[in-house]
């Protein structure tokens, strides 16, 4: 299992979870502070021109491209594939239509076809059922890492990412731990794991650095045991 950190914007969550066996990943164009393994494009705002050609300064294993979204957009997103292929290893399609996965091909390119699912969150999710996904390698796209878990009893999940471990760290002091259930659900605060403020009070700043950690060792330790 792949676990990939995708994010930007701070090279000390970056150091921590290389230090700890996740790969690294960023939305391309940005700032990228490792060797990259995984590039996504910004779902939202996609710019093929930049994007493309960041893939071809980064040349990643593994990018997303256009999500596909409406029946309408197969062509275009297969064009991208095919135009990212050139680049990576392995491209990355997100499904979003229900009864399109079965068009699409296994490879594409060149390169391998792998399909990304999005876990359901407050923010979103994809209205595909699980069993669509059947015998297609999978990404898990975001939620936590109890949801990305549970994910593996339906989907052939062969690699993740999400940001929930650094949001957590830096709004909370939070980690994960699935062996302590608090008022936060499988996320503890420092001060409610070690019953106290963290640290000797002259580097209360790592404190979130310190969740982080400890959010990346119990992750590790949970995917280890699948």
């Amino acid at each position: 299992m792949e676990l990939i950190y995708c994010s930007g914007g701070n090279i000390k969550f970056v150091e921590i979870a290389l230090q700890h066996g996740y790969l690294y990943g960023a939305r391309l164009p940005d700032t990228v502070y490792a060797p990259l393994h995984f590039a996504d494009n910004d779902w939202a705002r996609p710019n093929r021109p930049a994007y493309m050609a960041a893939l071809a300064k980064h040349r990643p294993h593994m990018a997303s491209v256009l999500d596909l979204e409406r029946e309408d957009q197969l062509d275009d997103v297969l064009s991208w594939a095919d135009e990212a292929a050139q680049y990576v290893q392995t491209v990355m399609i997100i499904p979003k239509v229900f009864g399109i996965i079965r068009r699409l091909p296994r490879r594409i390119g060149g390169a391998d076809v792998r399909l990304g699912y999005s876990v359901p969150t407050a923010h979103g999710s994809t209205d595909v059922p699980v069993w669509e996904f059947d015998g297609w390698p999978v990404h898990l796209l975001g939620g936590s890492p109890h949801a990305q878990h549970r994910l593996t009893h339906y989907l052939h999940a062969v690699s993740a990412d999400g940001n929930m471990a650094q949001l957590m760290a830096t709004r909370y002091c939070a980690f994960y731990d699935p062996a302590r259930r608090t008022r936060r659900g499988l996320w503890p605060t420092l001060a409610d794991y070690d019953g106290r403020p963290w640290g000797d009070g002259s580097n209360t700043a790592d404190a979130p650095y310190e969740a982080f950690r400890r959010s990346c060792s119990n992750i590790m330790q949970l995917w280890s045991r699948r």
